[in-house]
């Protein structure tokens, strides 16, 4: 059985970037609050949040081709609470609004004056963000892998983990100090991808055993099909496997000189790299490989 995906790279990279910004804010707001002598790695962090969702809503926008033709389409999507789009566009509302305040705020030099419970209500907004990029996947009920009560708690570790990932991504080459000074982060961020690749297995196993057959067909389109390849190599051992090990040996393994050295930072910088790349591709695959299910009308 074929079928041609309805949301493609686009999408998947909107679902990337929001997750990620969401991520990033959220991780941000933790290190405020567990490391505040890490100014630099929080700045990043709300940098990043902002510039990564609105550059999100600019590819969403950009794949409704038909909501430019009739802006108005967007405007309405505010009119129906019952909706998980309407949802979405007041959580990444609200959630661009308090990212771009606390980022002007920070850089206008007044980062420890910011308000507590204004970092905390964008982390909050954040995940939010975060939730509702696998909520918006959901709400499509003829699409076992996506109509799964996982796919939203999936898709909100996947995106602390990108936030995370890129945070410390910059933080190796820009403010290496505080990099190093994040332990307590890091450690957090190294159980990220095991917990992300228990909740894969999960989502896979229910999905399969599920009453429809397109369930099935969808995990082999992962597991055994035409998404295998990239499923196993691209995001189960480079998105995950690998990252992991990495980690391992740079935060259990490696003496505070090899993780300081030039290889080490090479070394972190790899992991954090593939984490993200791992996130985008889940994100991919998870569309690509979702089969609908097949409404047989009965002879009368």
């Amino acid at each position: 059985m074929t079928f041609e995906p309805i949301w493609g790279v686009i999408i998947a990279c909107y679902l990337f970037l929001a997750g990620l910004g969401g991520g990033a804010f959220a991780s941000a707001t933790y290190m405020r609050l567990r490391t505040p002598h890490c100014v630099h790695l929080i700045r990043y962090g709300r940098i990043i949040a902002p510039i990564c969702v609105i550059i999100g809503l600019v590819l969403l926008m950009f794949d409704a081709t038909a909501g430019f033709h009739n802006p108005l389409r967007f405007a309405l999507l505010l009119t129906n609470f019952g909706s998980v789009m309407t949802w979405g566009v007041v959580f990444l509302g609200l959630f661009t609004v308090i990212s771009l305040i606390v980022l002007v705020m920070d850089l206008l030099g007044k980062g420890l004056k910011i308000p507590v419970w204004l970092d905390v209500a964008g982390a909050v907004l954040g995940i939010c963000v975060c939730v509702y990029t696998g909520c918006l996947l959901g709400v499509a009920k003829t699409f076992p892998l996506w109509n799964n009560a996982l796919l939203p708690v999936l898709f909100l570790v996947s995106a602390v983990s990108t936030g995370m990932a890129s945070i410390l991504l910059v933080g190796i080459f820009r403010a290496p100090q505080e990099f190093h000074q994040s332990g307590a982060f890091k450690k957090f961020h190294f159980f990220m991808p095991i917990f992300e690749l228990f909740l894969v297995a999960c989502l896979l196993f229910i999905t399969a055993n599920s009453a429809e057959a397109a369930g099935w067909e969808s995990v082999m389109n992962l597991v055994a099909g035409k998404d295998a390849a990239a499923f196993w190599i691209l995001f189960i051992l480079c998105g995950l496997v690998v990252p992991t090990c990495l980690e391992w040996v740079m935060l259990f393994m490696s003496t505070k000189a090899v993780e300081e050295s030039t290889t080490g930072h090479l070394i972190s910088a790899a992991s954090d790299a593939l984490v993200l790349m791992g996130g985008f591709v889940l994100r991919l695959l998870i569309l690509s490989a979702a089969m609908p299910i097949t409404l047989v009308q009965p002879w009368i």
